[in-house]
């Protein structure tokens, strides 16, 4: 096999890891080893972080439902209990929006909650 001295290859991989580090604290920006490992750490935690960012989000959305829910006499637990038992399929995301940008419609979703449970 012919003898490889991947120089233009190697260089453009390095170049890559380094403008991805850029902005990194001291020899993470400019160091190859340490700009890999700090880019590699990176990547994990943002990969992570994706995952993460909808869990957080949905959680909101709960704490919102719950406070907009008590406000209208109910706790959020009787709240969803009772759209499920209406025949409502609206999901957290909506249900949080409505929670937040249209209280009487809220509203109307909680009395029909209530006479749901009851």
């Amino acid at each position: 096999m012919p003898r490889v001295k991947r120089g233009t290859k190697r260089r453009a991989r390095r170049k890559k890891i380094l403008e991805r580090a850029s902005g990194y604290y001291l020899t993470k920006s400019k160091l190859y080893r340490q700009a890999k490992e700090s880019v590699e750490r990176g990547l994990k935690f943002a990969y992570s972080g994706r995952k993460q960012k909808k869990r957080q989000f949905r959680s909101i959305w709960i704490v919102r439902i719950g406070a907009a829910a008590k406000l209208n006499g109910i706790s959020y637990s009787q709240f969803i209990n009772g759209l499920k038992k209406a025949g409502i399929e609206l999901d957290r995301k909506i249900l949080a929006d409505l929670a937040v940008n249209d209280a009487a419609g809220f509203a109307a979703l909680c009395k029909q909650a209530q006479t749901a449970t009851a």
